[in-house]
This record gives C-alpha cells, sequence and structure tokens, in this order.
C-alpha cells in the first residue's frame, strides 16, 4: 500500500481507508470474522509504515507484519497501555509516533489524564438522521468542548435535528432554571445527573411531568444506567434513546445496545478482546477479563490497546438480528483509573491535586454508589493543625473538580496512620 505522506501543513482529500461497513453486523459470524481478518492485515501493514511508534512497537517484540494474518494472531503483539502512551507522548511528542496521518486531516485533538494527546479527525459512531428533535432544545451536559464524548453527542443531536444548548455539569440549580425556561425536549448526560436535576426540581416546588417538556433521554455513562432508565420512562414518560453506549477518548465508539437491551454490541468498526490482564492472553469465552481493542483507524491506530475496563463477550445472535459479538456491561476496571460520574478519576491526577497542600500527609478517594449515584469520599490525615478547616477544604474542593472534572462529595479528617501506607489512592467499593 503506498500513501503519499505529505507535510503537516499541506492540505489532502485522502479517501477513508477503513470505511465503516454497517451491513458486517448481520453476516455470519465466520463471515465477518473473515472479512474482519482482511481488513485488519490492512490495517497492520498501514500502521507499521505509517505511524513510527507501532513499527517500533514490532521490531522490539521482533514481530513482522505478514505475521498478523487472523484477528487470533493478535496476541502475538504486546498490549498498548495508557502508561505506555503516557511514556511515549513524553519521548516523541506530541503522538508518540502513532499519527498516521498529516496534521492537516486532523480536526481535533483532546487531552486526557496523564496527560494524553488523543488526535481525531472524524468522529466513530452512527449519528441518525431524522427530524425527531426539529424545532426543540436538546441540553447537553457533557462538556463538548472538552471532551470527545460530548462532541459527538451534539453531532448526534444536531443530525436528529436537535438545537442544542451546551449545558456542561455542575450548578444543579441554574440547570432546573434552563431545562424549564427553555422548554427543553432532551437531555444528554449521565443518568444520575438527570436524577438529580429531576429532584432538585420536585424539591424547589415543581410537577416535573406537567411543568417542564422533557420528552426524551439520552443517557449513558455509568453503572446502573438501566435501572435510572426504567424509573425516567415508567414515571415520567421519558422515551430514553440508544441505551448503553461504550467509548473511550483514546478509541472513540466501541459498542452500545439495542432495543432488546441485551449488552452493548461490539462496532464493526474495532475488534473487541477479552484477555487476562497481567498475561495479555485472550481470556475463554464466559471468562471476565480486560478489554482490548483495536480500531480500523487510520489516522491513530492504537492497536491493542489495554482500556483498563473489564467484562466479557457474548457471542450467541441477538434477537434485534446482528450477529455482532457483545459485552454485557462494565464490570469494573482492571488499572488504578475508576470511572466516577461518566469520568474517569486517575492517581495521577489526586496526586497532583493533593501535592499542592503540604499539610496533607496521606489520603485516600473511596468511591461508593447510593441510590443510583457514584459518591466520592475523600479521607485526609493532616500533618498539622488548620486554622480555618471550612474554607480550606473549599479551596481544595475547588482544586479537585478543576482537575478530575468531578467533585468529591464528602471529606473526612482522620488520625495520623489510619490510611495503611499500602493502601490504594482511589478505592472502588461499589458493587457491579
Amino acid at each position: 500500500m503506498h500513501v503519499k505522506i505529505l507535510a503537516s501543513e499541506e492540505k489532502v482529500d485522502k479517501p477513508v481507508l477503513f470505511p465503516h461497513d454497517k451491513a458486517l453486523e448481520r453476516l455470519p459470524s465466520l463471515e465477518r470474522e473473515k472479512m474482519m481478518a482482511e481488513k485488519l492485515q490492512r490495517l497492520i501493514l498501514y500502521a507499521y509504515e505509517y505511524a513510527p511508534g507501532f513499527k517500533a512497537r514490532l521490531n522490539s517484540s521482533n514481530i513482522k507484519p505478514d505475521q498478523i494474518k487472523k484477528i487470533a494472531d493478535l496476541q502475538k503483539i504486546p498490549v498498548l497501555r495508557k502508561d505506555d502512551l503516557i511514556q511515549l507522548q513524553k519521548e516523541n511528542p506530541p503522538f508518540g509516533g502513532y499519527l498516521a496521518v498529516p496534521l492537516s486531516e486532523i480536526d481535533h485533538v483532546y487531552q486526557s489524564p496523564g496527560p494524553i494527546f488523543d488526535p481525531q479527525r472524524r468522529l466513530r459512531g452512527s449519528g441518525s438522521q431524522s427530524e425527531i428533535g426539529k424545532g426543540t432544545i436538546a441540553m447537553n451536559t457533557w462538556s463538548y468542548h472538552i471532551t470527545p464524548a460530548g462532541l459527538l453527542i451534539d453531532s448526534t443531536l444536531r443530525g436528529m435535528g436537535f438545537t442544542v444548548f451546551p449545558a456542561g455539569t455542575g450548578n444543579t440549580d441554574l440547570q432546573v432554571q434552563i431545562m424549564h425556561d427553555l422548554k427543553v425536549s432532551a437531555f444528554a448526560g449521565t443518568p444520575s445527573f438527570l436524577a438529580a436535576i429531576i429532584k432538585r426540581a420536585e424539591e424547589t416546588g415543581y410537577d416535573f411531568k406537567k411543568d417542564f417538556n422533557l420528552k426524551y433521554a439520552m443517557v449513558m455513562g455509568e453503572m446502573g444506567g438501566d435501572i435510572l432508565r426504567k424509573m425516567l420512562t415508567e414515571k415520567y414518560g421519558i422515551t430514553c434513546l440508544g441505551g448503553d453506549s461504550y467509548a473511550t477518548a483514546d478509541i472513540g465508539f466501541i459498542g452500545g445496545s439495542c432495543d432488546r437491551n441485551s449488552g452493548m454490541h461490539i462496532n464493526t468498526d474495532v475488534i473487541v478482546e477479552i484477555v487476562d490482564p497481567l498475561t495479555g492472553n485472550v481470556q475463554p469465552l464466559g471468562e471476565i477479563g480486560e478489554i482490548i481493542v483495536t480500531p480500523f483507524d487510520e489516522v491513530y491506530p492504537l492497536i491493542r490497546f489495554g482500556t483498563g475496563d473489564l467484562s466479557m463477550l457474548i457471542i450467541e445472535p441477538c434477537e434485534c438480528g446482528r450477529t455482532t459479538p457483545r459485552v454485557p456491561k462494565i464490570m469494573g476496571r482492571s488499572g488504578d483509573a475508576v470511572r466516577v460520574r461518566g469520568m474517569f478519576v486517575h492517581p495521577r491526577q489526586t496526586d497532583e491535586v493533593i501535592s499542592r497542600y503540604p499539610e496533607i500527609a496521606s489520603y485516600q478517594l473511596i468511591v461508593t454508589r447510593t441510590q443510583n449515584r457514584d459518591e466520592m469520599l475523600l479521607r485526609i490525615e493532616l500533618n498539622r493543625e488548620l486554622q480555618d478547616r471550612g474554607n480550606w477544604l473549599e479551596v481544595l474542593k475547588k482544586d479537585f473538580q478543576s482537575a478530575c472534572k468531578v467533585r468529591f462529595d464528602k471529606a473526612e479528617f482522620v488520625p495520623a496512620g489510619t490510611i495503611a501506607k499500602e493502601a490504594k489512592k482511589i478505592t472502588d467499593k461499589r458493587v457491579y
């Protein structure tokens, strides 16, 4: 394959090398796997030639591109993890040798915790083109100006005819006022945040079903969403669009549920493996392991990228007619980061915030879930007394939210020695 690589300032109109093929969703499994194996061979050859970071990765493992002929051969390639990507981007900024097109082809660059820079030219996912929202307003509480997920939702909502109000998160009282005054008909965000807005509206005297115009909700991004979606539909008559979906900042859209709610169908633009987090070996069917993703992406080919999320594969065809593999839900994390209210929180972020406060001797962040909402408790050991704990804590809360994009709910000051030295910085006590 010979594609001219241009200087970053040159303009180019190169066709997409790996176009989305929706027909693959309903092919017999063996036929689809054969076609995807052919695409995989092209991807490996392409990435080896145009992504120096990937070439170095294969060479360091004594792997030749032509050794990857079928999907099972991916196991020969070491898993690429976020920590690896952070180091690669430090050594070879800004994209660690994985950008395989000229910079002129990139529409957006995002930053995720690490920091990691994520280049994106095209949004991976399928927004429907319909008139369902024509003449009405949708609130997008995914902050689309800083997250790829938010921009994807923005594109999807506009494709459905909605006029989009980029609301962001936080300030529940203001969200209630916006939703009421603009007669918002659709909401996009986490299910727990919509539930919090409804609860606050009712606390201030509104009859939500009568006084608000909300008809649709695109809610996703956290555990327990199915319970809240059922409540939104049965109690408030809100139609929930899309069901569960799965995406990461690095890869983009990976999978989503159908109207049968029987798990999230894996997008045919990616290959998903379930592996043992320690060995990288593929797990037997039915076993839980880490989700490893290989996207058919000519822009940023993160081949065999470790998401850190845990799940399992379902390969039986779905009643909806699709034959693609599914993951039932995200069942936890294999790494140090945890997803809280739709955002990843990593010890690197919390360490960076806490390092600004020399009076903190030790800390631990504990994540729980009560009444269908993720909650964070920050346990703090001090090495000296504070004169004004209240104001000091408010400053810490603002710094934490600025760095982690979500706030902790409570803080607990504990005696010295309470937090064990070997304790994890972030402990997830939620039951998946």
